[in-house]
């Protein structure tokens, strides 16, 4: 188990998720997806991306990634040496190269929109780590990636107002974070004041924190717990806003705001927009 230093994760980056992603590192708790101060959403492109790690740079490599017409058909990816593991870091068009020496903050390059990102994903860094000696390019084979800080799970019952749209999703200002000071992150509660993170239930898999066989959002039972931190969504979920099913719900840790994003494909909603999301079984 590596774990990533909370003073750096707060300094640097508002927003994190372990969970939501559709990728097998995330899904097995093996990465981490940060989002740096500035980040300018799912329809910017390049902000500054400032290094999660201290260390001298081993690699950098450009890969060819899907063709999608909102995004770039190709991503790079920026190997770190930390001296105790190698650190694997995508989504950034670097401004270093081998043998240069970085310390946590500083410049790596500019954040990418990849093409492995799906439309309603906003930019941000992607971040794993292997043993030394370990194939550091390779997609699989990542250590298991724990997050040294506090977070605070935050009821919601499902009532919000739309702050932001895109022609996939709608971000909402519910859940409210409890405390925006930047001393701790919070996250949407399950039913048993568990943290939930991930994309429930678009990806297979998603985080909760706590005991028990299975986890309730909303009042329905979402999940099934397949590991320490991991649950499984079940198959027949629908999140819904005001009565329309969605493709589901986006959740994150936020450090001094939160919210949530609906992920929903030709919505028709409109900021200022008072919506209530459900989440219901069939």
């Amino acid at each position: 188990m590596v774990t990533l230093d909370g003073d750096v994760v707060a300094r640097h980056y508002p927003r994190v998720s372990r969970y939501n992603s559709p990728y097998p590192a995330h899904d097995a708790g093996c990465a981490v997806d940060l989002y740096p101060d500035g980040d300018d959403g799912p329809n910017g492109w390049a902000v500054a991306a400032p290094s999660p790690v201290a260390g001298e740079v081993v690699q950098t490599r450009t890969v060819q990634c899907p063709d999608r017409p909102y995004a770039a058909d190709h991503d790079h990816l920026v190997v770190v040496d930390t001296g105790t593991h190698l650190a694997r870091i995508l989504h950034v068009d670097p401004g270093v190269d081998a043998g240069d020496v970085v310390e946590v903050g500083d410049p790596l390059g500019r954040l990418v929109r990849s093409g492995f990102f799906a439309p309603w994903v906003d930019n941000h860094i992607h971040l794993g780590f292997r043993e030394h000696g370990q194939n550091a390019v390779r997609a699989s084979g990542s250590l298991p990636l724990d997050l040294d800080v506090p977070v605070e799970p935050v009821a919601w019952d499902g009532t919000a107002t739309v702050v932001e749209t895109g022609e996939t999703w709608l971000r909402l200002d519910e859940p409210t974070h409890p405390a925006p000071s930047g001393d701790a992150y919070a996250g949407l509660a399950s039913d048993d004041a568990t943290t939930v993170d991930g994309g429930l239930p678009h990806y297979e898999a998603g985080y909760a924190d706590g005991t028990g066989d299975t986890v309730s959002v909303l009042g329905t039972v979402v999940g099934d717990r397949t590991g320490d931190r991991t649950v499984t969504w079940r198959d027949d979920v629908t999140v819904a806003v005001d009565g329309r099913p969605a493709k589901g719900l986006s959740l994150w840790l936020g450090r001094d705001a939160l919210g949530c994003k609906v992920v929903a494909p030709g919505h028709g909603f409109a900021v200022g927009d008072e919506v209530a999301v459900a989440v219901w079984h069939g």
